[in-house]
């Protein structure tokens, strides 16, 4: 902590599947099996529905596209960690499904790469999911084949990748008793130690993927009823999870014992119950916000109402504070806190502890927007655009044959030369990451005739890794966890460099500090990985195809003083505190 501190000094120049559980229908994003199916950029559109528990498995295969390297340009978008995914569920609403669709719009900068609806109809589960914008994947006449009164819904970010399967959740899977489908977000530090013993026992895998291994314990718990299957299955899970589950009958949202990833619960006027990632998907489909589904709890929906149950004895909260730096949009409520208000004040706090005579202040869009304008409010300097934002950009583009200096950031950000010329310009970014996008802004400034260029960052450093549902890089890629404030400085070329000093951030936060995960700021983790854990940074969570054991670098050393969680004898009528 005392070295990130030290760091938001600003400086200068001068310084199993088991036997129980069989796969209903063959598209890899509504299963969990997807290294046995044809590669989603083939067949980016499926339906499915899944009422027997065992059918066959139908798989298919498709090349990528063979382009020509020299000419193809990837672009690698904002070099900023990036959430994993956005869920929603709907319980007792006729367009269930379309809720969601219009829903998972609202969560699209959770997820970009792929969306997917499951809707319950006459005891059938069945399935849209697709590779793309959820308004790429979803028409009306897909909405058209999701009747319902119940849906899950989930958009997902993954990583580009010829060697990667991109799978798109939500997964449907029938097992010996019925159907069930999940929509997850997060990510599971005990993982492997659950695969193997799963494995042990004669699970049969096919993915590398966290949400499989929810299923198979799903399957093989001999709980009854069936929402106690969930309940028996999250105990034994680790790290970072906000689930929301549908069986033909019922709606279960779950979040565990830290509450790492959001998670709330709100009801539209004829009281249908809507969980999402964020109130802004609430605000959307015209949801009343209630409450957050509290850590280490289970809500249940039924025809009999919403049932609020324990999971097991939560510690201290750990919310992941990204939500508020960079995650989350400005007008959602995480955590209770407005993402707005905690953005604002970021940047009056940069602007009362690494002042800098300027000119103008200006952001980079989109989610350094409001950190900036508390930072002029706070300094009296004009805020202005001085960088615009194209919301057009694609991920791959053909580039000339002579090759343009920055040319992903350039065709994303644009400067505007009558804000820039001449001027002492303070931009205001939300964090560093690997700094490569930060260089290459300082340079689009300066070359717009900026005289100088301050960089304000509104987050503390970050030296570590998120295990927890982010992908981050490894930690030896982060910059702030291999180089000096001058060293970041001077490699960006700013004239000055600041960060978001870690004790001015837990003191904003007052009483709530200690409910807040900072482990990417500290390398202190709240929930350690046990046996060997993925690193998310490394490779894709869910959908890789290929063995574990070729994976380099995906996977750390264990820590054996970990401590394992208490099993808790479960009850209905327990209730978990807030």
């Amino acid at each position: 902590m005392a070295a990130a501190t030290k760091m938001a000094t600003p400086t200068t120049s001068s310084s199993s599947a088991s036997s129980a559980l069989r796969l209903s229908s063959p598209p890899p994003q509504s299963r969990f099996f997807p290294s046995m199916f044809h590669k989603i950029l083939g067949k980016p559109l499926h339906m499915t529905s899944s009422k027997n528990p065992i059918s066959d498995i139908v798989s298919g295969s498709k090349n990528l596209p063979n382009t020509d390297s020299n000419h193809f340009f990837h672009y690698d978008d904002d070099d900023k960690p990036r959430e994993e995914c956005g869920v929603v569920g709907i319980y007792g609403d006729p367009e269930a499904a379309r809720l969601s669709y219009l829903a998972l719009h609202a969560l699209q900068h959770r997820g970009q790469e792929g969306a997917g609806i499951v809707a319950v109809h006459d005891g059938v589960l069945q399935s849209v999911t697709g590779v793309g914008l959820v308004s790429e994947v979803f028409n009306e006449s897909k909405l058209a084949q999701l009747p319902g009164d119940i849906a899950i819904g989930h958009v997902r970010y993954s990583t580009a990748g010829s060697s990667m399967l991109k799978n798109v959740q939500p997964f449907v899977a029938g097992y010996r008793f019925g159907s069930v489908g999940v929509a997850h977000n997060g990510n599971l530090v005990n993982y492997q130690a659950l695969r193997a013993e799963l494995e042990d026992n004669g699970s049969i895998f096919n993915t590398s993927s966290d949400t499989e291994v929810v299923l198979h314990l799903i399957a093989t718990s001999k709980a009854r009823p069936f929402f106690l299957r969930i309940v028996e299955a999250c105990e034994r899970l680790e790290g970072a999870y906000s689930m929301v589950f549908l069986t033909e009958d019922k709606l279960v949202a779950v979040r565990d014992p830290f509450g790492f990833r959001p998670l709330v619960m709100g009801r539209r006027s004829n009281g249908a119950v809507v969980f999402a990632s964020e109130t802004c998907a609430l605000d959307l489909i015209e949801a009343t916000y209630e409450r957050e589904v509290l850590p280490g709890e289970v809500l249940v929906v039924d025809k009999e109402g919403v049932s609020s149950l324990c999971l097991m004895p939560h510690p201290e909260p750990k919310s992941c504070i990204f939500e508020h730096i960079y995650f989350a949009l400005p007008n959602s409520v995480v955590f209770g806190r407005s993402v707005y208000e905690s953005r604002r004040a970021f940047g009056e706090i940069l602007a009362t502890v690494a002042p800098v005579d300027c000119d103008v202040v200006i952001a980079v869009p989109d989610s350094g927007v409001v950190a900036a304008l508390g930072y002029a409010g706070k300094a009296g300097v004009p805020f202005q655009q001085g960088l615009i934002r194209s919301h057009y950009v694609g991920r791959t583009f053909i580039e000339p044959s002579q090759k343009i200096r920055d040319f992903g950031v350039k065709l994303k950000l644009s400067p505007v030369r009558a804000v820039l010329e001449g001027k002492r310009v303070v931009v205001v970014d939300d964090s560093i990451v690997r700094g490569t996008t930060s260089s290459k802004i300082v340079r689009l400034l300066k070359g717009a005739g900026a005289k100088e260029v301050h960089m304000r960052i509104a987050s503390p450093p970050i030296i570590g890794s998120c295990y927890y549902g982010v992908d981050t890089p490894s930690a030896e890629e982060l910059i702030s966890n291999r180089m000096s404030m001058d060293e970041i400085r001077e490699y960006i070329g700013s004239d000055s460099l600041a960060f978001l000093p870690i004790d001015s951030l837990t003191r904003l936060l007052g009483d709530d500090s200690p409910n807040f995960c900072y482990a990417c700021f500290s390398g202190k983790y709240p929930v350690e990985p046990t046996g060997k854990v993925k690193r998310v940074g490394d490779f894709l969570d869910d959908g890789l195809s290929g063995s574990m054991e070729s994976i380099e670098g995906g996977w750390i050393p264990g820590n054996s003083s970990t401590k394992e969680f208490k099993k808790l004898t479960w009850k209905q009528e327990v209730q978990c505190s807030s």
